[in-house]
């Protein structure tokens, strides 16, 4: 694997509108609690492992840097004055050092905003986990990198096998120097001239292939079509939706992956499917707990799809799309919620509502950043869902750290302006791991939402085995009659069972 190049790079459309959309009371960084085996590393260990990766990630030593006079997205840079001592932190669990301890240390630590004037990351090495364990917490601005390309960098920073040979930097990191504002000023007025040559170019491949073209500006209209009867048709008013603090509560919990394969192979549905439906259940319960009618209440989860393409895997930044999906905790049901959600998503993915969500992210990169703001506060409005949902496969395969094995990793998402819940779901090695952030005022019986995404996952497994169980006898009863009739036979033809067995226990 070579270094990345470490240039000064524009931000995204989409990249700016995590910027634009951050306040004091709500922070854009996303993350995850990494619980691992054994015995953790020393401080001085654990620096010299990361510092020497740091090559592959250039963005890790970038800071922001923004044009004079708003003319422009800002850019990353390298940062002149990067200390890799300030971005990684070591401490310990008090006793007993069990999960709940450590749950109350990463909701502080996702209670405080990443300083902007320095690259937008900070790592924890935590130790006295109870168990022979320990664990690392990682926040990263959403500014950088989305879930997708996430799990790509994480395997830079993590190894495959637990020998792996230690890399060694070719040679000593020296920063790019800082941008004049002259210079931004001349980069901004380029990139701006050069917008008509790319678009002429795209005219010019529009006419060579105007039948392939017309295809795709029919799908984006339809698309764009769908983005605006979903904006008009406002998710509802719940205690979801409330001004929230700076301060979180962070929870989790995981179950096997071969359930929620199961489920959905019984079901006919997705996992994907599977994950809203278990959490529209968690709601649900949650929501009359709280006292709030449900009958005819349907929610709205936003859940991200990345548009990344093969060959951008591992490219930091954000190439995402939203869908807006209903969750339908108005049924009792979970089979017929599983069902409502499955063919929903089906009409989803037929609606191209992803396609327009991504023509209008992709329109974004030409608007100015004024207008950048007010369309990056409508993406994230309370209109558009009461909570974020969102699925990463990641991978399948054990990965380490100096040697120990990487046990559970629990991701952590971040909650918009008036959002109390947010829901992260990322599979590992088996498992299916759910991270859960709260709103510190707003959501005090997170608790309980956890508690209901076991229970939600538990209705629809006995389900699942009712199914299975009342096609068995069936099964059953076939084959019974298939060994009748073959013993049948073999009784017209002059043989029997003892010369069957015999010739078995022969071979």
């Amino acid at each position: 694997m070579e270094p990345a190049s470490h240039e000064i790079d524009r931000l995204t459309a989409i990249d700016a509108q995590f910027l634009t959309n951050e306040s004091e009371s709500s922070h854009m960084h996303i993350g995850a609690v990494m619980i691992f085996e054994g015995d953790p590393p020393s401080y001085d260990e654990f620096k010299a492992h990361i510092g020497s990766r740091l090559d592959f990630v250039p963005r890790y030593r970038q800071k922001l840097v923004y044009p004079p006079y708003n003319t422009g997205r800002p850019l990353w840079a390298d940062d002149p004055d990067f200390n890799l001592n300030y971005h990684l932190r070591h401490t310990a669990l008090p006793s007993p050092g069990g999960e709940r301890e450590l749950k109350i240390l990463a909701s502080r630590l996702f209670s405080q905003a990443l300083d902007r004037s320095k690259p937008l990351w900070e790592m924890f090495l935590i130790e006295e986990l109870e168990g022979d364990r320990f664990a690392i917490i990682i926040k990263s601005h959403h500014a950088m990198i989305d879930g997708i390309s996430g799990v790509d960098i994480g395997t830079v920073i993590f190894d495959v096998t637990p020998d792996a040979e230690p890399i060694v930097p070719k040679e000593e990191w020296k920063p790019k120097p800082l941008p004049s504002n002259i210079s931004l000023l001349e980069r901004g007025a380029k990139e701006l001239a050069g917008e008509p040559v790319r678009l002429g170019e795209k005219a010019i491949s529009a006419l060579r292939n105007p039948s392939s073209v017309m295809g795709r500006v029919g799908e984006s209209a339809e698309g764009l079509a769908e983005v605006a009867r979903a904006f008009a048709d406002s998710a509802p008013e719940v205690p979801l939706n409330v001004p929230i603090g700076p301060h979180r509560r962070v929870t989790w919990t995981s179950a096997g992956l071969d359930e929620f394969r199961r489920i959905k192979d019984v079901f006919g549905t997705t996992v994907n499917d599977v994950v809203l439906a278990v959490a529209a259940g968690s709601v649900r319960r949650w929501l009359i707990k709280r006292g709030v009618e449900t009958d005819g209440l349907e929610l709205r989860a936003m859940v991200p799809v990345s548009v990344r393409a093969e060959s951008e895997r591992g490219h930091l930044g954000n190439k995402l799309a939203t869908m807006r999906a209903p969750l339908p905790v108005y049924e009792p049901d979970p089979v017929a919620r599983l069902e409502i959600v499955s063919a929903s998503m089906d009409g989803l993915k037929q609606s191209k509502q992803a396609l327009g969500a991504e023509v209008i992210a992709r329109l974004n990169d030409f608007a100015p950043p004024t207008l950048l703001a007010q369309a990056a506060r409508l993406t994230f409005s309370t209109r558009l869902f009461n909570l974020l949902v969102t699925n990463v496969p990641g991978p399948q395969i054990p990965l380490y750290v100096l040697g120990r094995k990487l046990d559970t990793p629990y991701p952590v998402a971040f909650l918009a302006k008036n959002h109390g819940l947010a829901v992260g779901v990322m599979s590992y090695g088996g498992r299916v791991n759910i991270g859960l952030i709260g709103d510190f005022d707003a959501m005090p019986d997170i608790g309980q939402i956890r508690r209901g995404m076991n229970e939600s996952l538990a209705e629809l497994t006995a389900a699942a085995d009712e199914v299975e169980a009342s096609i068995a006898p069936d099964k059953s009863k076939s084959a019974s009659t298939k060994k009748a009739s073959t013993r049948k036979a073999a009784s017209k033809n002059g043989t029997g069972n003892t010369g069957a067995s015999t010739t078995s226990r022969k071979s």
